[in-house]
């Protein structure tokens, strides 16, 4: 089924309208309209995004120049990049429309300019985060609240058209549900929610996410200012590696069952969505028996943490051989007479910095080592980078 039979207006709104419906995957989808898989989802991101308006057809000519925005637009895309740093070009110029309306603001193209010339992508395009480790190696839980895993489980729309983002949050000792509510998927509502579970259930060890927001940013450690926070706790941060789910798997196991039995098909509004996602967790915790759990119920493992939630969060504390600076506002510190970037989500942050035996120095927040900072270098490098040791080729380093 050719694009050209019809306009494609019409053809990308039977698109849309037969995922929503859910008829078949979005690979089979393609293949009946004859587009690849990229211009399929580009048009349900669009619509997802701007509605129908999203599904017309756009100019690629630039208006203007990189090179020739004032100061001030290269503020506000620099801006909109560091508090949304997974989003691209269209999407920071779709913000930037209406964060301030009546501004021109220029082609993607040319915001795409913009970001390269500030640092804020690689020189091949991709994300400045994927030159970073995640986590540490993954362990498994000895005890309740040794590690929480929480995740957004894939969002849906209920049957009058609304958006939901179920957040969820378990033990993966017990594989209690601790909590399991629509949010936005935004940093001050996460933070909120699980303020709430801190108070009612103490503070686990350890948190498992994946590398998404808000749980994660871009940069060093990808810290982002909801796992700052975490940190400060003394929760030690694991991520899984991207595109492996399954490192966090009786969470996904309990998000597959979730979606079976709670949202096939979806409620009719958010209201009573919400109400099935509350008897759903009553159930799974008080009266589903788990294999994993020698056919008991989670609630029969699941104890509350020990660990209070500190209020207000203390300031990480480091030994008397590191040198301490605060992150400036724009993500920097000064050292050796020169500004080197840290990160965003951690302005107004203490960083703890020691020399190392071999040179360089380590720059840690609280017990997390971000990376180092070479001789005569501008830049914070990856902790696990080989470095060029004195006369050393490099066919030697590379062994």
């Amino acid at each position: 089924m050719p694009w050209k039979e019809r306009s494609p207006m019409e053809l990308r709104k039977e698109f849309v309208v037969a995922r929503l419906r859910g008829d078949c995957s979005v690979a089979s989808l393609c293949e009946q309209f004859g587009v690849s898989r990229k211009t399929g989802y580009k048009w349900l991101r669009r619509y997802d995004q701007e509605g129908t308006r999203g599904l017309e057809d756009r100019s690629r000519a630039p208006r203007r120049r990189a090179n020739a925005l004032s100061a001030e637009k290269v503020a506000a895309i620099v801006e909109v990049r560091r508090e949304r740093p997974h989003w691209g070009p269209k999407k920071l110029r779709w913000q930037l429309e209406r964060r301030y309306p009546g501004v021109g603001w220029p082609a993607p193209s040319t915001i795409g300019e913009v970001l390269r010339r500030e640092g804020l992508v690689s020189p091949d395009g991709r994300s400045q985060r994927r030159r970073w480790r995640r986590s540490g190696p993954l362990r498994e839980p000895k005890a309740p609240n040794d590690i929480w895993g929480i995740d957004f489980k894939g969002w849906f729309r209920t049957r009058d058209g609304v958006r939901c983002d179920p957040l969820t949050v378990t033990d993966l000792s017990s594989r209690f549900i601790l909590s399991l509510v629509i949010l936005p998927i935004r940093t001050e509502e996460v933070r909120q929610e699980m303020e709430t579970l801190f108070e009612r259930y103490g503070v686990p060890g350890a948190m498992r996410s994946d590398n998404g927001t808000p749980f994660a940013g871009p940069g060093v450690g990808g810290l982002s200012r909801l796992s700052v926070d975490w940190v400060k706790a003394g929760i030690r941060l694991e991520r899984i590696d991207p595109g492996k789910p399954f490192q966090n798997g009786s969470h996904e196991r309990m998000h597959a069952t979730l979606q079976k039995e709670t949202t096939r098909p979806a409620a009719a509004t958010v209201a009573e969505q919400q109400e099935r996602f509350d008897r759903y967790r009553e159930d799974f915790n008080e009266r589903r028996p788990h294999e994993a759990l020698g056919q008991e119920v989670p609630a029969t493992f699941y104890r509350r943490s020990e660990r209070e939630y500190p209020k207000p969060l203390p300031k990480p504390w480091y030994a008397a051989e590191h040198a301490v600076r605060q992150v400036r506002s724009d993500g920097s510190i000064k050292w050796g007479g020169r500004h080197i970037f840290v990160s965003m989500a951690l302005a107004g942050e203490p960083v703890g910095i020691a020399e190392t035996p071999g040179g360089p120095w380590v720059v840690r927040f609280a017990d997390l080592e971000l990376g180092l900072i070479e001789r005569g270098s501008r830049k914070l490098l990856h902790p696990g980078r080989k470095r060029r040791g004195p006369g050393q080729t490099n066919e030697e380093r590379g062994r």
